[in-house]
């Protein structure tokens, strides 16, 4: 099992830019795809941005695409998810988690809570 925390949430106007982390501890973080979903009040948990290990392949859903990026510096454990031209709709608690023997596009799609590690949560709120 790996442990995870998140941060960098917060309140920010429409248009503007976040930065959120995710920090590793635990088993070996480096070998598991790692990646960012979030839940919005009365809506399901969807899948944001994955990346694999090793060769940083990605998947975004198709409503982040061009506004945010995701990354990760596995010598320091952390899978960071850069997000720009923030909107309203982005408004949610963003929760990062680890899978093992997953690709990007399948841990992003998967909505089975009981599949890999998760953190705790970090709030976003987009607005004026």
């Amino acid at each position: 099992q790996v442990q995870l925390v998140e941060s960098g949430g917060g309140l920010v106007q429409p248009g503007g830019r976040l930065t959120l982390s995710c920090q590793a501890s635990g088993s070996t973080s480096d070998i598991y795809t790692m990646g960012w979903f979030r839940q919005a009040p009365g809506k399901e948990r969807e899948g944001v941005s994955c990346i694999s290990a090793n060769i940083g392949k990605t998947y975004y859903v198709d409503s982040v695409k061009g506004r945010f990026t995701i990354s990760r510096d596995d010598a320091k454990k952390t899978v960071y998810l850069l997000m720009n031209s923030l909107e309203p709709e982005d408004t949610a608690v963003y929760y990062c988690s680890a899978f093992a023997l997953f690709t990007p596009q399948a841990m992003c799609n998967s909505r089975d809570p009981n599949l890999g590690s998760w953190g705790q949560g970090t709030q976003v709120t987009v607005a004026a």
